[in-house]
């Protein structure tokens, strides 16, 4: 199984998977054009994606969902709740999925695992292949019990590092955005992310790429930092940032 990103980040979002012919978009928060450009960065066809998956509907993860969809003929994966909280335009081929079952696109089996987020019915999802497993894990609060779950024994994980808590706080957002944020329904801090490696991490992890990283309320040294602060990094680290994303990472 291979991975990349095709940026991450506030302004747009998107990870692609591919192993053996079958080819998933997970979220498309870029306009069609951006996509477009994006995708054949990364060597992808948009009309050789066997599908798009959903994390949830904020813009900057399902922007581009429908109109892609719709020009390619791209069957397009996500909860009900999420459907029902998007529901902004047209789906080409929209399959609703339970966030607590796993179900199948080609030769990739895919199990979508529920996250506190403030959206409708939000989840993120583990991929496996027949040799190994792939975690993407962002936009999320706070790390349950069945998240801890659902991540153990990944070949590779991506997770959200959105925010140091300090320059959050001394930030430029309204105070109502940063109570969002840093609520346990809003998004991992560097040290929350770092904790949920520390403590709760266990599996052979290969690839760690670090994803989301706030424009306005973190940094590169501060993440960094606080992958410092564990010792020995699980993995080996990668980026993923907003303009660049991430190259194709093989597991296994």
């Amino acid at each position: 199984m291979r991975f990349c990103s095709i940026g991450s980040g506030s302004r747009g979002n998107g990870t692609l998977v591919q192993w053996d012919g079958t080819s998933v978009l997970i979220d498309c928060g870029f306009s069609l054009a951006e996509t477009e450009l994006r995708l054949a960065a990364q060597g992808q066809k948009p009309e050789e994606l066997s599908a798009i998956l959903v994390t949830h509907e904020h813009g900057d993860h399902i922007r581009g969902v429908g109109v892609l969809s719709r020009r390619y003929g791209i069957p397009v994966y996500m909860t009900a709740g999420t459907w029902r909280g998007y529901r902004r335009e047209d789906i080409s081929e929209l399959h609703c999925i339970s966030p607590h079952e796993a179900f199948r696109i080609g030769a990739l089996e895919i199990q979508p695992v529920a996250v506190p987020h403030d959206t409708v019915e939000p989840c993120q999802f583990v991929l496996a292949s027949s040799r190994s497993r792939l975690g993407v894990l962002t936009d999320l609060g706070s790390i349950t019990a069945h998240v801890q779950e659902a991540y153990r024994d990944c070949d590779a994980l991506v997770l959200e590092f959105n925010h140091d808590e300090d320059l959050l706080e001394q930030g430029p957002y309204p105070a109502s955005v940063k109570r969002r944020v840093a609520s346990d329904w809003g998004h991992l801090s560097n040290r929350q992310a770092a904790a949920f490696l520390s403590q709760a991490w266990q599996g052979p992890l290969q690839h760690l790429v670090v994803a989301h990283i706030s424009e306005t309320n973190n940094s590169l040294a501060h993440a960094e930092a606080a992958l410092a602060g564990l010792g020995q990094p699980p993995g080996r680290v990668h980026w993923a940032g907003q303009e660049e994303g991430c190259d194709w990472i093989e597991i296994g």
